[in-house]
This record gives structure tokens, C-alpha cells and sequence, in this order.
């Protein structure tokens, strides 16, 4: 039996939000996608995440939320964290961190997939535990019969993304890259099985700076005077990769980058 994965990049705002909502039942229909991963830690006013949007993202039907940097910008997504088993931060947070950093997800038709996201170290804040260890402990952890994994690696330095793609060659279903919000275009499958991208992009707006209004950017990187980063509206874009894997032996078998331009939110949708 052949698994497709659709993996979607950072959702930022009310704009990757709406361009979300409404690309998924399409996406779904048309490519028979059986489980869909979702970085939200961007979601809520372009950092962190709500109990509000938990919930929406659920009725989108996203079956995995992820977070990276931002996932306790927020602290009434504690209590969210705490139970959810769909909700997942990275797993080398520090052990007192609340929530869980992987989760295994059955899908419809059978087959179960086991899911981890952990942070990067280069360039990253907070400091973390090792990445590599981290996904090592999991894999050794998991039930035999999981044959699809699923690792997103939250990080700033390509090398680093790529390192954890080569580390899990053959031990993975796919490896794929957030935290950058640009598309990379080095999607492949690599010898052992394993399907790699290093980053899906972002999913929100692009006539921006990384999902913030370029005016404000460029006003503090020319002037140096601190200015709020409020998030863009223009040319919102779905972005990320499908994925198929082999349920049997864990190994993908194709990969492809998704973009879907979307409409601007308008009415209750524009609210941050």
C-alpha cells in the first residue's frame, strides 16, 4: 500500500491561515492525501499558537501540528500541549518542558505513522539538546509495526538540515526542513528511501519579508530603530511537499513541492 503525506511549511497569520482552509479540501481530493503535518507555530499574529487556533487547525483537518521556536510564546497553549496527542514540540526541549515532542498517527486506512520535530543548534535560541540523539532515541522507541517516519528538523543552517538528512538515510520516510519560510527547490529521495527537502517554505504571505511588512522591515534593518514586525496581508501561498511512501518498507518513493496561490482574507478572516 502506497501512503501520501501532504507536509505543509510555516503558517503565518491570518493570511496562511485562510490560504490554508481553503486549499485543503482540494489538495485532499486531488492527490487522495492521507495525512496531513502542519508547522503552526507561526499561526497566532506570526508567533505562537492558541487554543482558538488549535482548534481550527483541527477542523481544517490537519492530523499533525507542529512547533519550533515559538512553541511556548504562548502560555495558555500549555494546557493544549499537555493533552493533545496531535500537538508536538520539539523534542529536545528541555525534559521539563510541557507537552510531547513526537506522536504516532493512524491513518484511515490502516498503516501508522510516527512523527518528531526537533530544533536546530546553529543559530538557534533556545539552546537545546542534541537533534541527532534525539531522533536516534525515538526511532529506537518506536513499535515495530511503524514503518513510516516522519522528521522535521526546525532550523536556520542548511547544513544542518542536511546533516539530519544524510544521519537518517534509510532509517526515515522523510526528512524535511521548517523555520527558514523559503522554499528550497533540493527536494529528493536519497538512496536509502528517504525523502528530503530543507525547507518547505512558508505558508502565508509572500509580498513580505518572511511574512512581515516590508516596510517595517526595511525600515529597522536601514535605520536601526526597532519598529513592530506586523505581519503582511499580499500574495498569500500554500507551500510544502507531498510525499509517497511504501507502507510496507517505510521508503518513499516520490516527492514533489505544492504551492497553491491563494485570496487575500477579508472580513473576520483579516483579525490577527
Amino acid at each position: 500500500m502506497e501512503i501520501t503525506i501532504l507536509c505543509i511549511g510555516d503558517v503565518v497569520g491570518r493570511p496562511g491561515r485562510y490560504v490554508l482552509s481553503q486549499s485543503l479540501p482540494n489538495l485532499v481530493r486531488d492527490h487522495q492525501i492521507d495525512c496531513i503535518i502542519a508547522n503552526v507555530e507561526n499561526a497566532a499574529g506570526g508567533s505562537g499558537l492558541t487554543p482558538q487556533l488549535y482548534d481550527k487547525f483541527v477542523r481544517y483537518g490537519a492530523h499533525v501540528l507542529t512547533l519550533g521556536d515559538h512553541a511556548l510564546k504562548r502560555v495558555e497553549i500549555v494546557p493544549v500541549l499537555k493533552r493533545s496527542d496531535r500537538l508536538i514540540r520539539p523534542a529536545n526541549l528541555p525534559p521539563e518542558s510541557p507537552g510531547r515532542g513526537s506522536t504516532i498517527y493512524t491513518t484511515g486506512r490502516g498503516p501508522r505513522i510516527g512523527v518528531i520535530t526537533v530544533m536546530g543548534r546553529l543559530y538557534m535560541k533556545p539552546p537545546v539538546d542534541c537533534p541527532f540523539h534525539a531522533v536516534d532515541t525515538f526511532l529506537g522507541s518506536l513499535p515495530t509495526d511503524v514503518k513510516i517516519v516522519v522528521v522535521e528538523i526546525h532550523a536556520e543552517a542548511t547544513s544542518e538540515k542536511m546533516a539530519m538528512g544524510w544521519h537518517l538515510e534509510g532509517r526515515a520516510s522523510l526528512v524535511f526542513g521548517t523555520h527558514t519560510h523559503v522554499p528550497t527547490a533540493d527536494e529528493r529521495v536519497l538512496p536509502g528511501g528517504t525523502a528530503y527537502i530543507s525547507d518547505l517554505g512558508m505558508t502565508g504571505p509572500y509580498d513580505s519579508v518572511l511574512g512581515r511588512r516590508k516596510d517595517r522591515v526595511v525600515y529597522t534593518m536601514v535605520t536601526g530603530i526597532p519598529s513592530p514586525f506586523d505581519v503582511a496581508i499580499g500574495d498569500p501561498r500554500l507551500c510544502g511537499v507531498i510525499v509517497r511512501v511504501d507502507s510496507d518498507t517505510g521508503r518513499a518513493t516520490h516527492i514533489e513541492r505544492v504551492r497553491v496561490d491563494g485570496a487575500v482574507p477579508t472580513g473576520d478572516e483579516g483579525e490577527e
